[in-house]
């Protein structure tokens, strides 16, 4: 695991990772305190909770902006040597590929935290009577 996050690129893994942190945070903080405050409003809670979410979106799209950028400078090496064995394009495409699917998960894990938390608000204002 540890090989793959060197090989998708420290810098663009690195603003995914540090993305996940925020993400998750993000949403714990916001669906800890919607349960735990009596004056929370469900429009209000899972507004903040859905924020969450977009920092996901925001983590797949610097994903695939890794990957685009990958694939240029690959195809900007392929330019200036010539002829290359079509073997080291598919490790060049493999290996531009790895942001992408790290900010895919991290998006898909957003959309499931904020689908519980959503979940988890309803039932705590259903209790209430508020629903």
């Amino acid at each position: 695991m540890k090989e793959m996050f060197f090989m998708g690129g420290v810098l663009f893994m690195g603003i995914l990772s540090i993305l996940l942190i925020v993400m998750v945070s993000w949403i714990a903080y916001h669906l800890i305190g919607a349960l735990f405050s009596n004056n929370t409003t469900l429009e209000k809670a899972i507004q903040k909770v859905g924020y969450g979410q977009s920092i996901g979106l925001f983590a797949m799209i610097i994903g695939i902006f890794g990957q685009l950028l990958g694939l240029f400078n690959m195809f900007s090496v392929l330019e200036q040597v010539g002829s290359i064995s079509p073997s080291v394009i598919y490790g060049g495409i493999k290996v531009s590929m790895i942001p992408t699917f790290y900010g895919i998960i991290i998006y898909l894990l957003s959309i499931l935290l904020r689908f519980v938390a959503g979940i988890l608000i309803e039932k705590k204002l259903e209790k209430q009577g508020i629903l």
